[in-house]
């Protein structure tokens, strides 16, 4: 059996070689006993070209195998290079779709490693990267645990850059779990920790789409605005993929703020035209839809775009609001000429099953958007004028308010004459 030992020209053969071969080799540069300056920068190659070819043939199992027997060769090179070389196999195994149950576990043997070597500057970053990772895969409570305690230490330690990632990260975890105050205030620590140091575009892009997250939430559409437009111009800089998400949530708030007009202008300028597919194109249908006050054209949005609408949280929250308002709008719209109508033909009328409008009309009555009551029985809305409140009860309360006055002006003075 050939041998390949850890020099330059094993590492050219690799390369010219087919990928199975390629890796055969790689792996046998890094079993070479040899530990000189030169062997070592050798083997680092070779583990980063293993890397980029098991990740090519999508081979996760081998790269988390591959982590395990790099540990001996860690011992020989600087920490730095170490977390360099982890966090770099734990990003190629991420490129790798359906992973996130390896990665979690990858993550999970790291801490353990790394605790037993005591190396806290890796451990710390690998946790990180673990909460972010069991987030995503909505085991809130567990990563919500590993990030209480992980910010307490980094903390002591004043690791601004990495309290910056856990901070942000702890915000959207308790934005998720749809607490908004706590998710403020993990924003806010990210943001006055981010202003003590320099924080990469990147990242402040991440900080500013957050920003206008929890400002959309709490329909504040035009600050929210605001803070997509500044991620989308850092994200759009860098060729950052989750440029189109920011656009995207720009056109979600000009709709919000019914300037659905406004969508079209975006869309088709010199920035907006880069991102040009079908996330524009469903926020583009809502628009139309929000222009003309249609809910027909408003679902078939929904259901032609599904994927782009109904999947992204963020925007389906916004848009079940926004279906909301216009059904009630439409409703409104249609029975203001009747004072007893039929169910049944309102909704003929608007387009909708029969039972989805008879329960938001019960809803609407009891939300008082209108006067009125169901007649079940007959399967008819009673619509009930609008009471005129009779003036003299507001002239009565105004004669006792100002008999009030009256009476405490006396008071005031007879105290001043016994004093």
């Amino acid at each position: 059996m050939v041998t390949y030992p850890a020099t330059t020209e094993t590492i050219s053969l690799a390369q010219e070689a087919n990928s199975s071969e390629a890796i055969s080799i790689l792996y046998q540069v890094l079993e070479d006993p040899s530990s000189s300056p030169e062997a070592i920068r050798i083997k680092e190659q070779a583990i980063t070209n293993l890397c980029d070819r098991l990740t090519e043939e999508k081979r996760g199992e081998d790269l988390r195998k591959l982590l395990t027997k790099l540990r001996p060769f860690f011992s020989l090179i600087p920490k730095a290079k170490t977390a360099k070389i982890v966090r770099g196999i734990i990003d190629a195994v991420a490129k790798i779709p359906g992973t996130t149950d390896l990665q979690i576990t990858l993550c999970k043997e790291m801490v353990e490693w790394t605790r037993a070597e005591k190396r806290t500057f890796l451990r710390q970053r690998v946790e990180a990267r673990l909460a972010a990772l069991l987030m995503e895969n909505k085991e809130y409570v567990e990563a919500l645990a590993l990030l209480s305690t992980l910010v307490k230490e980094v903390r002591r330690l004043d690791d601004k850059l990495l309290l910056v990632d856990i901070d942000l990260l702890e915000s959207k975890l308790h934005f998720s779990l749809r607490n908004l105050p706590k998710a403020k205030a993990a924003l806010t620590a990210a943001r006055t920790a981010a202003n003590a140091i320099y924080v990469p575009p990147a990242q402040q892009g991440t900080i500013d789409l957050q920003s206008g997250i929890l400002h959309a939430e709490e329909k504040d559409y035009k600050t929210g605005y605001s803070y997509f437009f500044e991620a989308f111009e850092s994200f759009n800089a860098l060729g950052d993929p989750r440029a189109v998400f920011s656009l995207k949530y720009m056109l979600l708030c000009k709709i919000m703020v019914s300037q659905a007009d406004d969508v079209a202008g975006i869309i088709s300028s010199k920035a907006g035209l880069q991102y040009v597919g079908p996330d524009l194109d469903a926020m583009k249908a809502v628009a139309d839809a929000h222009s003309k006050r249609s809910l027909k054209l408003f679902e078939n949005a929904l259901r032609d775009y599904k994927a782009q609408l109904e999947d992204d949280p963020i925007v389906h929250r916004h848009l079940s609001s926004l279906y909301d308002t216009l059904l009630e709008q439409n409703l409104c719209r249609l029975i203001e000429p009747f004072s007893r109508v039929e169910i049944a033909h309102i909704a003929e009328l608007i387009g909708l099953p029969l039972d989805h409008v008879e329960k938001k009309l019960s809803q609407m009555i009891l939300d008082k958007k209108f006067a009125g009551t169901l007649d079940q029985g007959a399967g008819c809305l009673i619509i009930f004028e609008d009471p005129k409140a009779d003036a003299i009860y507001s002239a009565t309360l105004d004669t006792i308010a100002n008999m009030g006055k009256v009476v405490d002006s006396l008071y005031v003075r007879s105290a001043k004459i016994m004093s």
